[in-house]
């Protein structure tokens, strides 16, 4: 196999979420020939280059994370402004997607540092092929929050969006952020807990947000890293004597295309369905 040098900059690194064979060729390429490696933890990343016989051969990796990145990130950008390979990874799946590394590649962009991305492995679009739920489209919120008042509030801003709803969650708060969202959308609302992905105890609960909730409050333990993820809201069928009667009421003060137009948008109909129907109640009168 045949593989090319190295280009220098920032390698934003992938890394499994879960099964350690899950990591691309390119990431191992990476790690063995980066001139830094830096990591949000580099006990993680030191077992994954063991796992895979990958050497440090003397170099460090260094640490990089929401903490210390006001301190670290100049030191690497030194690196990279001398021409140096560097690969970032954080503690699984890809940096910057609720995870550290957005401030890092903000400076280098800012530093005209050519970045690459290395992708692979995320929670998210795993949980989103495995959830069931419509995928054309989606909502990533990140992390709801540890409060339920941030929790609610965050759902609310999101309540007329018509997607699936993507959000990562600790086992210890699923429960409570599952009961937030039944005060915002509802207990019949479609949703998927999914957990311990591409784990040996790889799990998903599907169903309604009630049902989900008795499903896991049921359980003496629930463990694993956590992906909801919440099906778009339930259309209401609308029968065409909801919209007859509705009908009725606009033409007694909007003339029939005016009234067509209003109904159609109320009950979110083709306005042709609307139109027709006006028609036919104007004839009849």
């Amino acid at each position: 196999m045949i593989t090319k040098k190295l280009h220098p900059g920032l390698h934003i690194l992938a890394t499994p979420i879960g099964t350690a064979n899950d990591i691309t060729l390119r990431a191992l390429q990476v790690l063995r020939e980066a001139d830094v490696l830096a990591a949000e933890d580099t006990r993680v990343l030191r077992k994954l280059m063991d796992i895979h016989g990958i050497d440090l051969s003397g170099r460090k990796i260094l640490p990089y994370h929401d903490h210390n990145g006001d301190m670290q990130r100049p030191k690497i950008m030194a690196l990279l402004a001398e021409g140096k390979t560097v690969a970032y990874s954080s503690d699984a799946g890809t940096p910057l997607i609720a995870d550290p590394g957005f401030s890092l590649s903000k400076a280098a962009i800012e530093n005209n540092i050519r970045i690459h991305v290395v992708p692979g492995a995320s929670a998210l679009l795993t949980a989103l092929c495995l959830a069931g739920q419509p995928t054309d489209n989606f909502f990533f919120g990140g992390f709801l929050g540890s409060k339920t008042s941030q929790r609610i509030k965050n759902l609310e801003k999101v309540a007329g969006i018509e997607a699936t709803l993507i959000y990562y969650e600790s086992p210890k708060r699923t429960v409570a952020a599952l009961r937030d969202m039944v005060t915002v959308f509802g207990g019949d609302r479609l949703v998927s807990v999914c957990r311990e992905l591409t784990k040996k105890f790889e799990e998903v609960i599907r169903g309604t947000l009630d049902a989900a909730i008795c499903e896991i409050d049921m359980r003496e333990s629930f463990k694993g890293e956590v992906v909801i993820v919440l099906g778009p809201p339930i259309k209401e069928q609308i029968s065409d004597e909801d919209i007859y009667q509705a009908l009725k009421i606009a033409l007694q003060e909007y003339r029939i295309k005016d009234a067509a137009s209003q109904i159609a948008e109320q009950f979110s109909i083709p306005r042709k369905r609307t139109y027709e129907m006006a028609l036919k109640i104007k004839a009849n009168k």
